[in-house]
């Protein structure tokens, strides 16, 4: 990939991995610093060319292609690091071929720069790995969620990723990806299996922070919960994704009236400030389990994310707490 230069031209021709992008998300990511105000308004003025001529924004780049980039003085600034501290230990690989990566991720981490910070887990995975022509996120959990994290390594195999979480892109055709969560939530769930429909709207607060609500006007969700475990304050349950709508579990589970302990969006504030003392210092939320069809081959693959150590030791308190006060957890 092109790097951008801050005194003469760049001149920066699409390979095979680079092809089928927008040309604004292209610049994008390799002018890094760059306000995207001042990136639009190079490609509204004329000053980047595509193959010698103009080109919209919302162009899809094609193999072969040259760009012309003029000089771009890129602001320098020190990169703000999650936890205050950059990713400097590998992240933890649970399986690596040619086209794609899974990683374990913490949680804490968010999983790309954006919103505040500038540094996530893709950028430590090409910081970590400069040799690589190309490292894309599959999908995207939430800064707070650990578990099961895909990365494409071949655009081929990105966009048939892309396909499988797409809603609606593998109803019928055994070509969608299976994913499972589980999540600690406060009171006694009752079900053995629930279907929850609920559609979803997105707004924003005051303040800019992205918020979701359960709304008529929102698009359609769908969450199967399974019961896991019963304690007399909390409930495990395993939630099983059908559509992949922002912060889709939390939000069903919060209407519910099952909120998820230590979910600082949507959760029992109260609850939460007692947690920490109670050894549960993080969202009980992790991607543990996906099945899906490799996305170059086609064999199906089946991925598994043990819960953290901070988690099933909760549990484990838990199950302790509920055999000496109350006799055995149903």
């Amino acid at each position: 990939m092109a790097e951008v230069s801050k005194n003469s031209v760049t001149q920066a021709i699409i390979s095979e991995d680079e092809q089928g992008q927008r040309l604004d998300n292209f610049l994008l990511k390799i002018c890094k610093g760059v306000p995207k105000s001042h990136v639009y308004r190079i490609v509204r003025s004329g000053e980047i060319r595509v193959n010698s001529k103009r080109a919209d924004a919302c162009y899809r780049l094609q193999i072969g292609d040259v760009l012309r980039i003029p000089p771009i003085r890129i602001a320098q600034r020190q990169e703000e690091i999650v936890a205050g501290a950059e990713i400097k230990a590998e992240l933890p690989i649970m399986y690596e071929d040619e086209a794609m990566l899974v990683v374990d991720k913490p949680s804490g981490i968010a999983v790309h720069g954006g919103s505040g910070v500038s540094f996530g887990v893709i950028e430590a995975l090409r910081r970590q790995r400069p040799q690589a022509r190309f490292l894309e996120l599959a999908h995207r959990l939430d800064r707070e969620t650990s578990g099961i994290l895909l990365v494409g390594k071949k655009r081929t195999a990105l966009i048939a990723l892309h396909d499988m979480f797409r809603d609606g892109g593998i109803a019928g055709s055994g070509r969608g990806a299976d994913k499972r969560y589980l999540a600690l939530v406060k009171g006694r769930w009752m079900d053995q299996v629930r279907n929850v429909k609920l559609p979803l709207l997105k707004y924003l607060l005051d303040s800019g922070e992205r918020r979701v609500r359960v709304s008529d006007e929102g698009k359609t969700a769908h969450t199967v919960f399974r019961l896991v475990a019963r304690w007399e304050q909390f409930s495990l349950l395993e939630a099983e994704l059908k559509s992949g709508r922002t912060h889709q579990i939390r939000v069903h589970l919060a209407h519910l009236g099952f909120p998820i302990a230590g979910d600082e969006k949507y959760g029992d504030f109260s609850l939460n400030k007692a947690l920490p003392k109670a050894g549960l210092k993080r969202m009980f939320l992790h991607a543990w389990k996906m099945q899906l069809p490799h996305p170059i081959s086609g064999e199906s693959m089946a991925l598994e994310a043990p819960l953290p150590e901070a988690l099933e030791s909760f549990l484990q308190k838990l199950s302790i707490k509920e055999t000496q006060d109350y006799g055995q957890k149903i």
